[in-house]
């Protein structure tokens, strides 16, 4: 059985930083796409950031381009989100998903963001900014 088991999130003031880690369990993920997702009360699910396998080019969301990036541990087979400059628009509860197979390229272009198209997902962990 695959789990997905977030932890890191916690309180922090707004300019600070934090790392969010994603343990996996089950099967490993490092040729299968990996994202980390966000949301707020009553909003619709958002995409952070993503990779189509290990070591691609990461895909970003335009509000947390230049301060979110991602990095993997094979060896724990865990990824993180590196949250950076964090602002208060950054409250929120982070999920990490991962899908159980790699789309190609042209795919995974037009869908990467699509929460829909993940398999399987942690619990989430809350990140909250004060200002």
């Amino acid at each position: 059985q695959v789990q997905l088991v977030e932890s890191g999130g916690g309180l922090v003031q707004a300019g600070g930083s934090l790392r969010l880690s994603c343990v996996a369990s089950g099967r490993t993920f490092s040729t299968s796409p990996m994202a980390w997702f966000r949301q707020v009360p009553g909003k619709e699910r958002e995409f952070v950031l993503g990779v189509r396998q290990s070591g691609n080019p990461t895909y970003y969301a335009n509000s947390v381009k230049g301060r979110f990036t991602f990095s993997r541990d094979g060896a724990l087979n865990t990824w993180y989100l590196h949250m950076n400059r964090l602002e208060s628009e950054d409250t929120a509860i982070y999920y990490c998903a991962a899908r159980s197979q790699r789309p190609i390229l042209s795919v995974w272009s037009q869908n990467y963001d699509d929460a829909q198209k993940y398999d399987y997902w942690g619990q989430g962990t809350q990140v909250t900014v004060s200002p």
